[in-house]
């Protein structure tokens, strides 16, 4: 099933689970289960969408359908999502056609394709602009609702693995997926199942829980972080009328990040030292932009910011400069509307620090602060709203036209009175060095606060947060003022 994955921003979970090794092989079956089935879906052991699932023979084998929807608030803004999908699959599973609708934050995509002996000829609309492509493979490739029973299509047993594509209907890509078949377990309620694991999304292990004849129970992600599981209808129609009458931040306590002893009068901050336990250790450790980054044992890393950050004239830049004065994908620096607000913001501008400092104060001013993400620059220009990740993709595009190589980072920053939060800004190469700003907050530099735990404006680059959400803990070593 693997809805919950494709809502999520991405993700990366860690999972550690004990399981029973099953040492018969399981019976092998032959067909799925024909029927309707519904599952839940919990962040944190809350409540946070649904999803609907039916599987029916074809003329030539099955049509997997599904639909489904998901609501939560994470690294600072809103997540809401909806997606219908349809595949048409043969009897082995293997796919033939495939319909995906998808709605997430208010952006509409629709993408058809259809395969044949090797290619997969696919028809994508996002917006009312329509593009065709083609996807070249070898063998079989199976959609995500067909790979928690592939395994017993094949006849299973513990320790069995499997290598096998999948469609990713979002990137529009064939990955390579290993199953492994666990062996005999229960799920969270107690009822006996196979266990399977498999790797479909990247730094993920996905724990699924099956019967005998293929059906999905539950999958789960760190030690029940996430959970979909297998529910009556009764209970998933409750869930879905007060969701549509309410208006809740859905995981706001879980992201917080709670600091010891608390932060007093930050804005009057000139350098912070912080430890961070409960970190990744295959996270990287980011330098620059006005901070500085160190290992402090297994678990643990050291952030030091602005007054406090020892120079290193000797780092070499992580990456040419250059290299961040182009357009990327929703950074669109050269869209005409860009330039010409950049031009018009830089024909009073006497240095490049008060150009930085000028397109932080208008991005600030600009766009209305809300907690859904209003999309590309270009969107966010139009629409004059959106999150911190619209502040910053708004501002790096400006500055990127007037040529200031920028970047689009996140991390936290201190929320007065609460903790940290999970936040989006930018980082300016001006003068020799890596400047940190805010266009949400208008702050040139960035104030003490701001943590930078990664770069990058994709969905991959800050697909690491889930490592470390939920688990990490600050404790203030100096503060400096």
């Amino acid at each position: 099933m693997n809805l919950f994955f494709r809502f999520l921003t991405a993700a990366v979970l860690v999972l550690c689970s004990s399981l029973t090794v099953l040492a018969a092989p399981f019976v092998k079956i032959n067909v799925p289960t024909l029927s309707e089935r519904w599952f839940g879906i919990y962040v944190n052991n809350e409540r946070v969408g649904f999803y609907r699932q039916r599987i029916d023979t074809s003329e030539d084998g099955y049509r997997m359908e599904g639909n489904g929807s998901v609501r939560m608030r994470v690294m600072g803004f809103s997540k809401e999502a909806s997606m219908r999908e349809t595949y048409q699959v043969s009897k082995k599973l293997a796919l033939r056609s495939f319909d995906v609708e998808q709605t997430v934050n208010g952006t509409s995509s629709h993408v058809t394709g259809r395969v044949s002996s090797s290619t997969i000829s696919i028809k994508s609309e996002v917006d009312g602009k329509t593009t065709d492509r083609m996807i070249r493979f070898k063998g079989d490739v199976y959609p995500g609702p067909a790979l928690n029973l592939y395994p017993l299509m094949h006849g299973v047993a513990a320790g069995t693995s499997y290598k096998i594509q999948a469609l990713d209907p979002e990137e529009l890509k064939i990955k390579e997926i290993h199953i492994t078949v666990l062996g005999e377990d229960k799920t969270s309620g107690g009822t006996p199942a196979i266990k399977l694991r498999n790797n479909l999304y990247p730094f993920v292990n996905n724990d699924i829980w099956v019967d005998s004849q293929g059906n999905t129970l539950e999958e789960s992600v760190r030690e029940g972080l996430v959970i979909t599981k297998a529910e009556q209808p009764e209970a998933i129609g409750s869930f879905i009328s007060d969701w549509a009458l309410a208006k809740k931040d859905l995981i706001y306590d879980f992201s917080l990040v709670r600091v010891t002893p608390p932060i007093r009068e930050p804005k009057k901050l000139t350098g912070l030292a912080v430890e961070i336990s409960g970190w990744n250790d295959a996270l990287p450790l980011l330098q620059e932009g006005g901070q500085q980054m160190e290992k402090a044992g297994a678990g643990r890393v050291v952030i030091k910011t602005g007054s406090l950050v020892t120079p290193s004239p000797h780092s070499p830049l992580q990456k040419p400069a250059d290299a961040y004065l182009k357009p990327a994908d929703r950074i669109e620096s050269e869209a005409p509307e860009i330039v010409a607000q950049a031009n018009a913001l830089a024909a009073g501008a006497k240095t490049r620090e008060e150009l930085a400092r000028s397109l932080v104060s208008w991005t600030a001013g600009w766009l209305k602060d809300t907690i859904d993400d209003g999309g590309s620059a270009v969107a966010g220009f139009k629409s004059k709203s959106g999150n911190c990740q619209t502040h910053a993709r708004l501002y790096t595009a400006l500055a990127r036209a007037t040529g200031i190589p920028t970047r689009f980072v996140s991390g936290l920053v201190y929320l007065e009175g609460k903790g940290f939060l999970y936040h989006s800004w930018a980082e300016s190469f001006i003068g020799g060095r890596w400047i940190s700003v805010d266009p949400t907050y208008n702050q040139f530099p960035s104030d003490t606060t701001h943590l930078k735990l990664f770069e990058g404006h994709l969905p991959e680059d800050m697909a690491p947060i889930i490592v470390i959400i939920g688990r990490i803990k600050i404790t203030v070593m100096e503060a400096a003022y």
